[in-house]
């Protein structure tokens, strides 16, 4: 049974679900969990909300503190909790966690240890020493009712704590990650019923939900038509924190080093080069050089890398998080002038940037949008077949030597192909869309895979002649607007 969920935190069920279960078990001696995500997510409002309701322990370690420091701060905190006068010494480690585990010897609780990788950082023993505390006929482990929570906003830290030989690998009992807020969820916690003001909102903060509580105070632009003056006041103003939280994620980020290459490859990648080749020839390096900085993003989360659709040999890197997306088209090339505030300074970059912000933000961003959608929020009788995954890919016309992309490809379980897709944000669709995707269906049902449903869909709308195309062919053309997007399958 779940235990009740805090009156203002917005969604989360499932995660709450999860916690809840976690601490509930029935399990009678001490057990690990890893909870991890990208920093803003609301992480730490989870698990502080967990520990009030259940009356667990919470202890947020501090950055770059060295390691008799934190074991101080650390007592201080344990010495609080049970409600003892200044503080409990530990000498090192190893005491320190059996105090953790002592503190649930009655009844199963939360023991929080958050910042997790800030610890790790001044004592890289640390998860060794919880694997032997956690040994499964330790005694002191044994006594315990601990449910000890490991959390961290390295996503290549905390997955590397479970991963391959590490120490703690077959310790944890969950290993819950806390995603971003999808663009409904968003529109919903921004609370925008326009669909195409939510969508752009969306464009540039993407579903990080400490964005609106915490950076922006609630602000959002009241319509559409106030969206150009919200973005030059509230996210190219140099005295908002957002205009300088990208270049914090990367600086924040222990894996990261030499954060000025890994900004510029983010960069290339905002700028349409998505491979590996086109990336290291935008930069002027070979392949090889920065194939440990494109893993080590991608490690991070903050670069995907999906297989072409029709070609297993061939992949392309998308940047995960809008904000950066926008911070690398739009913010850092004017970063200085942007600076040096002046009067209609910030407008006229803004005005000249609207350009790019369709084609580099919007675009990839609404993509994405329908990429999930089709995903996650179709009915399998849209696509007539059971959804299993989304890909975009180059279907090559070897007759006219030309290549045809394709930017949502459907498959079933089975690998059959139920539906390509084309995707515009600011276009009106027409009939010459709906025309070159049957010329692409052809190409593919001569290679013996043509798809059951052709798929347009449109950030503006579609032309009277491509509905009644749509409406005569029995479900085989499918239309996917903003209103669908937002509340349809």
């Amino acid at each position: 049974m779940s235990l009740p969920k805090p009156f203002d935190m917005f969604d989360r069920d499932w995660e709450w679900r999860q916690l809840s279960a976690f601490v509930a078990n029935e399990q009678p001696s001490a057990t690990l969990g890893v909870v991890s995500g990208r920093r803003r997510q609301g992480k730490t409002f989870l698990l502080e909300s967990l520990c009030e309701v259940t009356g667990g322990f919470y202890y947020a370690a501090t950055e770059a503190v060295p390691r008799q420091e934190a074991l101080r701060q650390l007592g201080v905190a344990v010495a609080r909790y049970q409600g003892a006068a200044g503080s409990v010494h530990f000498a090192d480690w190893e005491e320190a966690v059996d105090a953790l585990l002592s503190l649930a010897h009655d009844r199963a609780i939360p023991v929080v240890l958050d910042e997790f990788p800030y610890l790790v950082r001044g004592a890289k023993e640390l998860p060794s020493v919880i694997q032997k505390a956690l040994s499964p006929r330790r005694p002191e482990r044994l006594a315990s009712k601990a449910r000890l929570l490991l959390c961290g906003s390295s996503i290549s830290f905390m997955g590397g704590l479970l991963a391959g030989s590490a120490p703690l690998r077959g310790r944890a009992g969950l290993e819950l990650v806390v995603p971003t807020f999808n663009f409904r969820l968003a529109a919903d916690f921004w609370m925008i019923n326009d669909h195409r003001l939510a969508a752009l909102v969306y464009f540039v903060l993407g579903g990080t939900p400490a964005y609106r509580t915490e950076y922006l105070q609630g602000v959002a632009p009241a319509d559409v038509d106030g969206f150009d003056t919200w973005v030059v006041e509230h996210i190219l103003n140099p005295a908002s924190p957002l205009f300088r939280e990208v270049r914090a994620l990367l600086a924040e980020d222990p894996t990261l080093r030499d954060t000025g290459l890994y900004h510029t490859v983010l960069a290339a990648v905002a700028e349409g080069n998505a491979t590996r080749g086109g990336i290291a020839s935008r930069i002027e390096r070979k392949a090889t050089d920065i194939s440990h900085h494109l893993t080590v993003l991608e490690e991070a989360g903050l670069l995907v890398s999906e297989s072409d659709a029709f070609r297993a040999n061939r992949s392309e890197f998308r940047i995960t998080e809008p904000l950066v997306r926008f911070y690398h088209a739009i913010v850092r090339p004017y970063w200085t002038q942007l600076e040096r505030v002046r009067p209609g300074r910030t407008e006229r970059i803004w005005a000249a940037s609207r350009r790019r912000f369709d084609s580099a933000v919007a675009g990839p961003v609404f993509e994405r949008m329908c990429w999930l959608w089709a995903e996650d929020m179709a009915d399998d009788e849209t696509f007539k077949g059971t959804i299993a995954r989304v890909r975009s890919g180059v279907v090559h016309d070897k007759a006219e030597r030309v290549g045809h992309e394709v930017d949502v490809a459907v498959f079933d379980p089975d690998g059959v192909l139920l539906s390509i897709g084309e995707v515009k944000w600011g276009e009106v669709m027409g009939l010459g869309h709906l025309q070159r995707l049957e010329r692409i269906a052809d190409l593919l049902e001569a290679r013996g895979s043509r798809p059951r449903v052709l798929t347009l869909f449109s950030g503006a709308g579609f032309m009277p002649a491509l509905r009644e195309a749509a409406e005569a062919s029995d479900g085989g053309v499918q239309l996917v607007d903003l209103e669908r997007l937002y509340t349809g399958g």
